[in-house]
């Protein structure tokens, strides 16, 4: 199964120029709590979460409308492409703890967004003998990674020797 099978298309962006107040409209007009920010074009370059927004509105203690996306977003994107399959998206998201990813193209530019909601609507329970292509365990598994906290260094020292 790939991607661009379960991924929704028709996702919406923020500009990196555009202001909070922009993007927390973006996300009450589209019913959705995540934006990714792109410029030249449509190219990948950050995320915003409406938590963002509320932490750096109360931190900055700054109107939103004067606070710009760019200020605020996540870097660190970690994609996948429409052609990829769902289980090596899994994977990203296991790894990288989150529970959205840009789907781009080769150029880096947005096609769309897959997000766990996607992933546990197509799963199937297992069908007698034959495992689904894309079955509940997988998507156990996958938010068992993504809630898991993180070991203490300490704890991690001790399983070391």
């Amino acid at each position: 199964m790939k991607v661009k099978e379960l991924m929704t298309a028709d996702v919406r962006a923020c500009w990196i120029t555009e202001s909070l107040t922009d993007a927390a409209r973006a996300m009450w007009e589209n019913d959705c709590g995540i934006l990714p920010v792109i410029k030249d074009g449509r190219k990948v370059v950050g995320l915003i979460t409406d938590r963002d927004i509320c932490m750096a509105t109360a931190m900055h203690e700054r109107n939103p409308s004067g606070i710009s996306v760019e200020e605020v977003m996540t870097g660190d994107v970690y994609s996948t492409t429409p052609e990829d399959d769902i289980h090596q998206a899994l994977e990203t998201m296991q790894e990288h703890k989150v529970r959205r990813l840009p789907v781009v193209d080769s150029e880096g530019e947005l096609r769309g967004i897959l997000s766990m909601n996607d992933i546990v609507l197509k799963a199937k329970a297992p069908n007698g003998k034959m495992a689904p292509q894309l079955g509940y365990a997988d998507v156990v598994v996958t938010y068992k990674a993504i809630c898991a906290h993180p070991l203490p260094i300490i704890a991690i020292a001790v399983g070391a020797n």
